[in-house]
């Protein structure tokens, strides 16, 4: 048992590790980095403890070390689950500029939380007082199976469509055809996207600039000003390529008063724009780069004859050499002969393994029934103490990365990204709360699939109690009726069921899981569109994504050459390019206080240009205050932006000027 632990959990730790170093942030602090780690290591913990407990049970071993484990890592993963954490995560997002502040914005987001825990606890002790059952556990076990209720009644879905989507993702992504269509729709998709994020956090940069300008030097709230001032130089010193553009004042966005709340609001504001405008950035170039290798991989395997089997590749410099005309004919091998082949194989296995748990789940409610492959396998391996713990690990392993699976997938159409490289500490939060409220569900889950012989109990058994008597709403035999529901939702997950009713019906396509092919008709020419562009710059030299702008202003802004451009370092540089001068702005602002005119929205400078606007050293009084809130309104509504081509015009135009540019 300690040789599984010893080699268990320093892999375990350096996965947890790894997986944050590559998904969170840039700028996600220490304290919630080590948070989010020990609360994932504390959930796969669980996972490792589960073989451990099998096989010590199986053989009859002292389980006082055990006992101790399976304490720390449940009540450690509860209490960050349920407290912790959500705390931490209102605190990462409240936009305050004192820890107390953010402390208290935080306990009053979370107060509805917490109120709803507490009248479900006080529900469960009522119930149990007043049907005067005998629970051994007392009140903890009650707490720790209600718990348990509610993952393994949610997880029942996520489960089931883990199992049956991925293996046929991997099997799906193996026909090059399809994942070329695929890649074409999500380029195109994530473009628009990254465009609007581009757009938004142009609009907000526009907002502080504004604000910032109507704010005297000795107001008492200018320090909480320049601080949103040093978000945006800081962003555009590490970023010079960004090039903020087509900023507009929206109906409300002048509604900052100088006061510690508003501008607690402003700087929430631009918090989220910039996050999600990296997250876009990230995944656009991720897909674009994918596309690229997929394209040169079919290119090499069509050519693989003329080429002498040798790699061809655009997007690295070439090898010399004996050896480099080895890796060369290594690399064909491997990315388009043996990749693709091991995919299918590991696509078969998996598949195998999904429909061996399915047939343990439906042969639970037969009793003396055991048809479970997983049963099976461990009782025949009893006396092999390491066969048995990895016999046990490799399908719990499987079962918790598709439960996973799901919920990733759900959370990012609905609560939270995860992005490589940038990841929010808000994400990142949410994401490791929702780990460990599922690792205890699903390992309890895996056990009813085994039958140990001499009806033994586990110590997370015993721990967790049976629902069946903890939660007797739910009817005897709860156990074994549940994973009835899975498989017949899994079985209709797998045959396309509720995509064609969605499909017919035409509601509630936003909260049904869909798998990544449907409804693509052919490839998308915008995508394909946009990949020849990338490809074009990279062959001039250029980084991936470096010469990349926003769709929708690329025709607005007629005086821009996105050929010739060159990133600048300095916040009054981008000005100079993109925002007229202040003199200018005061102008309008005097000429448009006696129109009537009301538009919309207005274009304003993104910075300024001119050394010489500086804020007035003087208080600025009341009135004074309202005549300049009132005129940047009247400004608002003065000019009509320019932005409103249609994605098909802003395509048809990059169509017709790359057909220009072949003739």
């Amino acid at each position: 048992m300690w040789v599984f632990y010893l080699i268990s959990l320093p892999v375990t730790l350096g996965m947890v590790v790894l997986t944050l170093n590559y998904f969170a942030g840039p700028d996600v602090p220490r304290y919630v980095f080590f948070t989010v780690g020990y609360t994932w290591f504390c959930s796969l913990s669980i996972i490792i403890l589960v073989p451990a407990d099998i096989s010590s049970t199986i053989i009859g071993q002292d389980n006082g070390g055990i006992s101790f484990f399976w304490s720390w890592s449940y009540w450690s993963t509860f209490l960050l689950t349920w407290l912790v954490v959500p705390l931490i995560q209102g605190y990462e997002d409240a936009g305050d500029f004192s820890v107390g502040e953010r402390l208290k914005t935080s306990i009053h987001v979370n107060l509805v939380f917490y109120l709803i825990l507490g009248l479900i606890g006080l529900a469960g002790l009522l119930l149990l007082i007043m049907m005067q059952k005998d629970w051994s556990g007392g009140v903890v076990g009650l707490a720790m199976a209600c718990s348990n209720t509610f993952g393994l009644v949610t997880g029942v879905f996520l489960l089931g469509f883990g199992l049956s989507e991925i293996p046929k993702s991997i099997w799906r992504n193996t026909d090059w055809t399809t994942r070329q269509k695929l890649l074409s729709h999500k380029i195109a998709k994530m473009a628009v996207k990254l465009d609007k994020a581009h757009q938004e956090l142009s609009n907000v940069i526009v907002v502080v600039e504004a604000t910032s300008k109507q704010m005297s030097n000795r107001d008492p709230f200018r320090p909480y000003m320049n601080i949103i001032d040093d978000m945006i130089n800081q962003m555009l010193h590490e970023d010079p390529s960004f090039k903020p553009q087509g900023g507009r004042l929206g109906e409300n966005d002048m509604n900052y008063d100088a006061d510690e709340k508003s501008m607690a609001t402003l700087r929430r504001r631009l918090r989220g724009a910039r996050e999600e405008y990296y997250r876009y950035k990230s995944e656009y170039l991720t897909h674009v780069m994918e596309a690229l290798k997929l394209e040169e991989t079919i290119k090499n395997y069509e050519l693989r004859n003329e080429n002498g089997w040798k790699f061809v590749s655009s997007l690295r410099p070439g090898r010399d050499g004996t050896l480099g005309s080895y890796l060369d004919t290594m690399e064909v091998l491997w990315r388009c002969i043996v990749w693709r082949q091991l995919n299918r194989l590991f696509a078969i296995v998996l598949g195998c393994m999904s429909a061996a748990i399915l047939l343990a789940e439906a042969t639970l409610l037969p009793s003396g029934v055991d048809l479970s492959v997983f049963s099976i396998l461990i009782n025949s391996l009893a006396t092999q103490e390491m066969l048995v713990q990895v016999a046990a690990f490799v399908p719990l392993f499987y079962m918790c990365i598709c439960s996973y699976y799901s919920l990733f997938k759900v959370g990012m159409l609905t609560f939270y990204s995860f992005t490589p490289r940038h990841t929010s500490s808000v994400s990142l939060l949410m994401i490791c709360s929702m780990v460990a409220r599922y690792a205890p569900p699903v390992s309890f889950n895996f056990l009813n699939l085994i039958s140990l012989d001499g009806e033994k109990k586990t110590i997370f058994e015993k721990r967790m109690g049976n629902i069946d008597n903890a939660v007797p709403f739910f009817g005897e035999g709860f156990n074994k009726i549940y994973p009835i529901i899975m498989v017949v939702y899994t079985l209709l997950v797998a045959t396309g069921f509720f995509h064609r009713i969605i499909k017919v019906s035409g509601v509630w396509k936003r909260i049904v899981f869909q798998n990544e092919a449907d409804d693509l008709d052919g490839v998308d020419p915008t995508g394909l569109l946009i990949l020849k562009k990338e490809r074009a710059w990279l062959e001039q030299g250029h980084s991936l994504g470096e010469e990349v702008v926003p769709l929708s202003t690329k025709f607005n802004d007629s005086g821009i050459d996105i050929e010739s451009r060159n990133p600048t370092s300095s916040r009054r540089d981008i000005g100079r390019r993109y925002s007229r001068s202040s003199e200018a702005i005061s102008s309008k602002y005097a000429a448009i206080r006696g129109s009537n005119t009301n538009i919309a929205a207005a274009k304003v400078s993104l910075l300024d240009s001119d050394d010489s606007s500086t804020a007035s050293d003087g208080p600025l009084s009341s009135s004074t205050w309202l005549s300049l809130k009132s005129g940047l309104h009247n400004l608002k509504a003065s000019i009509i932006s320019k932005n409103n081509d249609s994605r098909d015009e802003i395509f048809h135009k990059l169509r017709d000027e790359d057909e220009l540019d072949e003739l």
